[in-house]
C-alpha cells in the first residue's frame, strides 16, 4: 500500500503519516519526488488495507491512497507511475540517452585495466566495469585481486572520469565496495541471496542486480523489492540470459524481458549481451536487439588482449570492436528515439 501525499504537505504531514503507519507496525518507506512524496506502508495485510486508506484518506494532506496487489511493492509501476532516473557517478541511467558500462571481467593488472579504462571511453562508454572479487564455478579458476583491484578501479577512475562498477559477492565486502565503487552488482549466483540483497539495501550506492540464469522475471523483481524495504530504491536491473535447454550459446538471451520488466517496474532496464551469449561475435547483434527492444543501457566485457584474459576471455570485445559497436549502436539508439 503506498500513500501519495498532496504537493501542499508540509514536513509535519508526512511525519504524522509516517507516525500512523508506524503506530500499526508497519515499515515504512519514504519516496520524495520532484512535486510530491510518496509514503510506502510495507507489511500491510489485505483485510486491513480498505480500513487503514480509509483512515489516511480523511487527512487534508493525503492526496490518496492505492493499494499495490503485485508482490513487489516498491519497485512496481503501481508505485511510481513514471519510469525512475538512478545516478551513477556523474551518470543517469534510465534517461533519453543510453548507459553503457564496459571494461574487462577481470581486472587483472595495472597495465591491463588502465589500457582498457582508455579504451572504453574513447570509444563511448559511459561507466567502466571491473571485477576485484570474481565468482567463478571453479575453485581453481582466478577469483580477482580482490581489495587491491579495487585500488586499481579507484586510479582507473581518477585517470579516466569514468565512475565504476564492481560485484559483491559476499556481505563482509560490502563496506569495503560501497566505499570505493559508484555502482554495486549483485551477480546472477546472488540474485537470490537475500542476506546480501538486504545488505546492500542499505547502502548509499546503486545497485546494479543481474537475473538469476534460472530465474523467473517475478523472482528477479521480488529480489529487487529485497533491496527496495531495505531503503535502496536507486536499483538498476540487468538481463544477462538464462539457461534453456538450448546449448548452444552460452544463456538463451531472453530480449522478451527487458520490455516485460519495463512494464512491470519504474527501474531502468539494462542488458549483458556477453555473458547471454559467450561468445564475441555474437555479442553486437545481441546488444543492437537490446536496444531495439527498449533496454536503458549495456554491459559489455571488454579486454585489449581477450586470448590472454584470465576469464571470459572468448565472450570479450577488443577496444577497436567495442568502438565499432558502438557507432553501429548509435543508429539503433536513433531509430528508437534514444542516444549515445
Amino acid at each position: 500500500m503506498i500513500v501519495i501525499m498532496s504537493p501542499q504537505a508540509t514536513e509535519s504531514d508526512i511525519e504524522q503519516v509516517q507516525q500512523l503507519l508506524a503506530d500499526r507496525g508497519y515499515g515504512v518507506h519514504l519516496s520524495r519526488g520532484v512535486e510530491r512524496t510518496i509514503i510506502g506502508a510495507i507489511g500491510a495485510l489485505d483485510e486491513e488495507k480498505a480500513l487503514v486508506a480509509e483512515q489516511l484518506d480523511v487527512l487534508p494532506a493525503v492526496e490518496r491512497v492505492v493499494a499495490i496487489l503485485k508482490p513487489y511493492k516498491l519497485v512496481s509501476r503501481e508505485a511510481r507511475a513514471e519510469r525512475s532516473a538512478v545516478p551513477v557517478g556523474n551518470v543517469e541511467v534510465g534517461v533519453q540517452k543510453l548507459a553503457v558500462m564496459a571494461g574487462p571481467c577481470s581486472v587483472e593488472s595495472e597495465q591491463q585495466l588502465m589500457e582498457c579504462a582508455e579504451g572504453v571511453k574513447e570509444g563511448g562508454a559511459a561507466i567502466l566495469r571491473g571485477g576485484a572479487f570474481k565468482p567463478r564455478t571453479s575453485p581453481y579458476d582466478f577469483q580477482g585481486l580482490g581489495e587491491e583491484g579495487l585500488r586499481l578501479l579507484v586510479a582507473a577512475r581518477e585517470r579516466t572520469g569514468l565512475p565504476i562498477v564492481t560485484e559483491v559477492r559476499d556481505v563482509r565486502q560490502v563496506p569495503l565496495v560501497n566505499e570505493h565503487a559508484d555502482l554495486l552488482q549483485i551477480g546472477a549466483r546472488n540474485m537470490h541471496n537475500s542476506d546480501l540483497l538486504k545488505e546492500v539495501g542499505g547502502c548509499d550506492k546503486p545497485v546494479l542486480l543481474k537475473r538469476g540464469f534460472a530465474a523467473t522475471i517475478e523472482e528477479w523483481l521480488k529480489a529487487a523489492e529485497y533491496i527496495a524495504a531495505a531503503g535502496n530504491l536507486n536499483i538498476i536491473l540487468c538481463e544477462r540470459g538464462i539457461r534453456t535447454f538450448d546449448t548452444t550459446l552460452r544463456y538463451t538471451f531472453d530480449l522478451s524481458a527487458i520490455p516485460v520488466a519495463q512494464a512491470e517496474t519504474h527501474l531502468p532496464v539494462i542488458a549483458d549481451p556477453s555473458h547471454a551469449s559467450g561468445q564475441s561475435e555474437y555479442v553486437a547483434p545481441l546488444a543492437m536487439g537490446a536496444v531495439a527492444a527498449g533496454a536503458d543501457g549495456l554491459m559489455i566485457e571488454v579486454h585489449p588482449q581477450p586470448e590472454r584474459a584470465l576469464s571470459d576471455g572468448p565472450q570479450s570485445l577488443t577496444p577497436t570492436a567495442f568502438a565499432k559497436l558502438m557507432q553501429q549502436l548509435r543508429s539503433v539508439a536513433a531509430a528508437v528515439g534514444r542516444s549515445m
